[in-house]
């Protein structure tokens, strides 16, 4: 059997290796304390399970069109006319399966073969391979760990090159946590309108935000439509990573090409996860109150785990703007002897922390920066603690 070129050219996902070797542990009877995955702790709020039930048991389980039902890409459009007066119309939002299908589609539409995509550096590790999917070149954008990792204009024009076609921008970050100035949201956006680049802007942290101020893309869609395409998902922040529910939102023509992929890859999004989502969107007080509790919380284990990651030996980490992560800097201890054997980056001491301490961490070279790991504060605070102690005495026997 051939495989082709395009799909054998893709790498696992790091984050779900980590998921997995955990799990095989834990099946084991080892108490993990996995610091792996990018999910809420949190269960979906109650408001939205009883719309999921109320639309069983209304019977709502047909096909709906491909791109959402009306209401919920209504609904979208408005959340964005709200918020940042974007003039979006409901024929220009798409419903996905999560925002990964989102991003991968939009990849799909916009580029090909010969294409340029700039990635900045640290990436969430689906982003370069979404663009070797589409048959594009991921070009990697390096950002600046002395600037908190923050993108810049600067950072893609020292990059950029004369097949640049595009560049994916995610604020708050995922793995670093970095929420981008806004001054530097808006150069961006007039970097890529004056260079004829589509910015693909994945916002899915978007609530996530505890320094700083997060400026959505659609604030600056008046001046520029043709150069925004916006990913969202409803994942993160009310806690429905299992529902697979995003949308990408952008140019009509763009849509209606990124709706014919979706109707031949999918069809539509469980029509039961779309009312949920809708009363995600329109019981706006519900929602409120449920996500100020939930981002309380991850403020409260942030302000918890950054001093405890920064008393560990050897150990740095700048405090992440926003997100769920921290991406703190392990690389001092590379070169020490574990097994007989140096340890020599961040996937090897993500190993050795695994199996020395049963703390499961995502290695940073897997995002693009091999000096780091990245840990996930989704948890509760009383396994941040654990995961703590039991990191302080693995990384105190390396000497």
């Amino acid at each position: 059997m051939r495989l082709s070129r395009r799909c054998s050219s893709v790498s696992p996902s790091a984050t779900l290796e980590v998921l997995k070797a955990a799990s095989a542990m834990r099946a084991r009877g080892v108490d993990v304390v996995d610091l792996g995955p990018g999910e809420p702790d949190f269960p979906t709020p109650e408001f939205i399970k009883e719309a999921a039930i109320g639309a069983i048991r209304g019977n709502f389980t047909k096909y709906t069109d491909a791109a959402g039902i009306p209401e919920l890409r209504y609904a979208i459009a408005q959340r964005y006319r709200n918020a940042w007066d974007a003039p979006w119309e409901p024929a220009q939002v798409v419903v996905t399966a999560g925002g990964k299908q989102a991003l991968h589609t939009a990849c799909l539409a916009l580029f090909e073969e010969g294409d340029d995509v700039l990635v900045p550096s640290p990436y969430w590790v689906s982003f370069p391979e979404m663009v070797k999917l589409a048959g594009a070149n991921p070009v990697i954008a390096p950002t600046s760990a002395a600037n908190g990792y923050r993108l810049t204009a600067r950072d893609l024009e020292a990059a950029a090159t004369p097949a640049t076609r595009g560049v994916i921008v995610n604020t708050p970050s995922n793995p670093t946590g970095a929420v981008m100035d806004p001054a530097e949201v808006e150069a961006v956006v007039r970097l890529a309108a004056a260079r004829g680049w589509v910015v693909l802007y994945d916002e899915c942290y978007d609530r996530f935000v505890y320094e700083g101020r997060h400026l959505s893309a659609a604030s600056l869609v008046r001046q520029f439509p043709d150069t925004i395409v916006l990913s969202g998902t409803l994942s993160k922040t009310w806690a429905m990573t299992g529902w697979r529910i995003g949308y990408l939102i952008g140019p009509r023509p763009l849509m209606d090409v990124v709706s014919r992929v979706v109707s031949h890859a999918t069809s539509n999004v469980c029509s039961i996860t779309q009312k949920a989502a809708l009363a995600a969107l329109t019981d706006t007080d519900s929602s409120e109150a449920e996500i100020h509790a939930m981002i309380s919380e991850y403020a409260r284990r942030r302000e918890y785990l950054v001093p405890a990651l920064n008393a560990l030996p050897g150990v740095t980490c700048a405090p992440p703007g926003g997100a769920f992560y921290a991406f703190p800097d392990v690389s001092s201890h590379y070169g020490k002897a574990w097994k007989g054997q140096p340890l020599k980056d961040s996937f090897g001491i993500s190993k050795f922390l695994l199996e020395e301490s049963a703390v499961a961490v995502t290695p940073g070279g897997a995002f693009g920066e091999d000096r780091c790991i990245r840990l996930s504060f989704a948890t509760s605070l009383e396994r941040l603690e654990e995961g703590i102690a039991r990191m302080r005495k693995a990384l105190e026997s390396l000497g």
